[in-house]
């Protein structure tokens, strides 16, 4: 979630704002095995991606508060809890 906000900070450059960085990792990285079992397709499809977007775009605007100054884990001076 950090390297997503991260690149939200070249939004300026790139226009992948959080709300575009959301809709584009949103189905990735919150990926339901059974909402694909379901076969979902057309206007349910997009309503749980548009679900799925405003969860991680809330997560990428609230980073600091859900998940602290922790460093990430894997990295120097690491081995604390990550994100």
């Amino acid at each position: 979630m950090r390297h997503l906000l991260r690149m939200a900070t070249f939004s300026s450059r790139t226009n992948m704002h959080a709300r575009n960085l959301a809709i584009v990792w949103a189905p990735n990285l919150l990926r339901s095995r059974d909402i694909e079992a379901a076969g979902f397709n057309g206007t349910a499809a997009f309503m749980e991606v548009r679900v799925q977007s405003i969860v991680v775009e809330f997560i990428l605007t609230h980073v600091e508060q859900l998940f602290g100054d922790a460093p990430l884990r894997g990295t120097a001076g690491g081995g604390g809890r990550g994100t």
